[in-house]
């Protein structure tokens, strides 16, 4: 029985040109700016986001914490959602290696909203932190891949800009939130003083992303990359996936937000199973399980046994992801497989 493993699209594998333009790639060294391919990766993106300058790094983490490094430093505030993935997801880099104190606003539908944004900024006091930098997350994973619409967007920025800081968006899948919203990925970008996407997500390279900004904030947040040890040789090969996944992975990606809603219809009919259809914006479904009595750890362990594989969102949840390996026939699987793992 093949597993459909639907854990995340960070699961997803190069493309068969992805691997051949691995081996074709110009290479140099990186450290010194003289990869060629990754120079174009990084001017291919800055132009498609509308900004001056971008940074190829490892990975999502890195690059957000290269970026708030670049923004603020020890002691520094930065305002942000609990439920982002900054704050929940990132073993706690944001104070433990960039030293700043975070000060959560609680996010409604994965949305922050702007009067929460000013009621938690609080004016200079020789008490508090320094305010510096507004996080904001679209899609946002722990709300179930939801978008922030472009104008809710705009206005958060604005806020910000008003109160004196500056703005991070944590753009992981931002060309998902772009597709979901019917804008260009450029638009969340433009008032955004930096950004990250991943490419090692839908777009289903190996590894990477990229951060971006003017070209004196990624000069700053270059050096922190190589304080996080993110200095790379022949990144080339690491570059040639992402040019190939911005050439040809981005507009599919609607297909996998069409096979996420066939997902949740379907497992709105397995008992025991319930997913709000409100939240499913893009390519995930947050699976609420509360109904078969059962742990998470307990529906995982049927599903895998079934072949199927997800995340678990403890203690009522379960996360399916879709991705470019798996159409709308093989989630109808999935669901036949969850049905049966669940009637045992």
């Amino acid at each position: 029985m093949d597993v459909i493993n639907l854990r995340s699209d960070t699961q997803t594998l190069p493309t068969a040109e992805m691997l051949a333009a691995i081996q074709t790639a110009d290479l140099g060294d990186d450290t010194y700016g003289e990869d060629p391919t990754v120079r174009r990766l990084e001017a291919m993106a800055a132009a498609m986001l509308g900004k001056e300058a971008a940074m190829l790094c490892i990975s999502g983490n890195m690059a957000n914490l290269a970026c708030l490094m670049a923004h603020g430093g020890p002691g520094d505030e930065a305002v942000l959602d609990p439920d982002s993935h900054i704050f929940y997801y990132e073993v706690g880099g944001l104070a433990s290696v960039a030293g700043m104190m975070p000060m959560p606003v609680q996010s409604r539908d994965g949305k922050l909203y702007p009067d929460d944004v000013r009621a938690a900024v609080r004016g200079r006091n020789l008490h508090y932190p320094i305010p510096r930098v507004l996080c904001l997350e679209n899609t946002h994973n722990r709300s179930g891949g939801r978008v922030t619409p472009l104008d809710l967007h705009n206005a958060l920025c604005d806020t910000a800009h008003d109160l004196g800081l500056t703005v991070h968006l944590d753009g992981a899948r931002i060309f998902n939130a772009a597709i979901a919203a019917g804008v260009p990925a450029s638009a969340f970008a433009e008032k955004a003083d930096s950004l990250m996407f991943c490419l090692s997500k839908g777009l289903s390279c190996p590894l990477g992303s990229i951060a971006l900004g003017s070209k004196e904030f990624i000069a700053k947040a270059d050096r922190a990359r190589k304080r996080l040890g993110g200095g790379m040789r022949q990144a080339g090969i690491i570059a040639a996936c992402g040019i190939v996944a911005l050439e040809t992975m981005i507009e599919r990606l609607a297909d996998d937000h069409a096979n996420a809603r066939v997902l949740a219809e379907g497992i709105n009919t397995v008992p025991g199973l319930s997913v709000d259809m409100d939240t499913v914006e893009t390519n995930m479904v947050y699976v609420d399980h509360s109904a078969t009595g059962l742990s998470t750890t307990e529906v995982l362990a049927r599903m895998k046994a079934a072949g199927v594989l997800a995340s678990g969102r403890p203690p009522r949840h379960f996360r399916l992801v879709t991705h470019r390996h798996y159409g709308a026939d093989d989630v109808r699987e999935a669901v036949e497989r969850i049905r049966k793992a669940l009637a045992q």
